[in-house]
């Protein structure tokens, strides 16, 4: 059974140029040089027109040897997958178990493997924080349920008990 396509490739590659997420579920490309398939929302580069094969369905990619992007990953069923939530749900959760050690933007980005200032502002637009501004909130968050009312009185009483300061005591333990 053949799929019709009712749209033009010049409609469809206005689609590619302008990432419009609206023909993600009517058809894919892919691009003869690179050997990969994308939906037309895919934040890459853009190909070059001649480059570029268009299909109704991902059977028809993959029967041609292209192999799926890794960035808009046209192979997931869900039409909504949404990269970037990946990555910021990946940072959140490495935060949500580290935030007791020292965590560096550069470190938390190699780790989620992008880069920090792409890393920074994907989650400033997800989250609507940085991820340092995440990890302070998760810090405060945990002294509020062992019992602190405010920070003030958190590194108050550490200073009394430890005789130093909180970042003074990290500095010491590492």
């Amino acid at each position: 059974m053949e799929i019709k396509n009712e749209l033009s490739p010049l409609t469809m590659w206005k689609a590619i140029v302008t990432c419009d997420a609206t023909y993600d579920t009517r058809f894919l490309y892919a691009v003869k040089t690179t050997g990969i398939f994308c939906r037309p929302s895919c934040k890459s580069r853009n190909p070059k027109f001649d480059n570029t094969v268009f299909f109704i369905v991902i059977e028809e990619a993959f029967g041609n040897g292209f192999r799926p992007c890794k960035r808009c990953r046209p192979d997931l069923l869900s039409e909504k997958y949404d990269p970037q939530a990946d990555i910021v749900e990946q940072a959140v959760t490495i935060i949500n178990m580290d935030y007791t050690q020292t965590i560096h933007l550069k470190d938390l980005a190699q780790r989620v493997g992008v880069s920090p200032f792409h890393l920074n502002r994907i989650f400033k637009s997800k989250i609507g924080c940085t991820p340092h501004m995440y990890l302070e909130k998760i810090r405060m968050e945990k002294a509020y349920q062992v019992g602190y009312g405010s920070l003030s009185s958190f590194y108050k009483n550490f200073r009394k008990r430890v005789n130093c300061s909180p970042k003074e005591h990290r500095a010491k333990v590492q």
